[in-house]
């Protein structure tokens, strides 16, 4: 699995066994296309990132394939709410009502902010450190995330439940930029922004402003 894809680790959509019969088209065609939208949900290309992703509950509906498709609505909760856009699942949640999944039901709570008693072994395991540090030093666990859109929805999630400090925005910050993901990097500069106004920082508030506009030039180009 390639790194964009990798955030939700309860899907694997491909066949991964050598030697055996090739996995059938949908399987193929649902990981191709979804890994396509969230790379284009993260550059911004929004009208582009939602052809990719109808055509991927196409492919796994068309199977009537109720589990995978509701998979494909996770890995769509879990690319937003990694861009700090507060996305309820709720067509997840309407979809495993009727197919349910243990590992699939935790990373939904894992998401939706649902973490007491939820059991970290179930999660995929570049997530688990976050849901078992004590509240007083998560902030410092997004940094040790290896993979970049895990790191990046560790810190947003952390943002969600207002247990981010301004190190926790670094680490985001600079995962979206080093990635050259534009939709998470602007609205995590725009918070830096805001930040620097509120601590009276006239230099970090003009380099950070310079910064933004960079990014809202480059998402204005067709």
């Amino acid at each position: 699995m390639k790194t964009l894809f990798a955030l939700a680790g309860v899907i694997l959509l491909t066949a991964c066994v050598s030697g055996g019969p090739p996995p059938p088209d949908w399987k193929t065609d649902s990981a191709d296309l979804i890994e396509r939208y969230q790379k284009h949900a993260l550059l911004g290309e929004n009208t582009l990132a939602e052809r990719y992703f109808q055509q991927a509950i196409d492919a796994t509906g068309g199977a009537g394939r109720m589990t995978e498709t509701a998979r494909l609505w996770l890995v769509r909760c879990a690319t937003r709410r990694a861009m700090l856009i507060d996305d309820a699942c709720t067509d997840y949640a309407e979809l495993a009502a009727v197919a349910p999944h243990a590992a699939d039901q935790a990373y939904y709570r894992f998401l939706t902010l649902q973490w007491e008693g939820l059991d970290a072994a179930l999660l995929p395991a570049q997530h688990r450190d976050l849901l078992r540090a004590p509240a007083a030093t998560r902030h410092a666990v997004p940094g040790r995330v290896g993979d970049p859109l895990a790191r990046l929805l560790a810190a947003s999630l952390l943002v969600m439940r207002q247990e981010a400090n301004a190190a926790t925005l670094d680490v985001a910050t600079e995962t979206a930029s080093s990635q050259g993901w534009r939709q998470p990097l602007l609205t995590y500069l725009k918070l830096q922004h805001e930040q620097a106004i509120a601590q009276g920082n006239a230099a970090a508030q003009a380099r950070l402003a310079r910064r933004i506009q960079l990014v809202e030039h480059s998402l204005m180009r067709p």
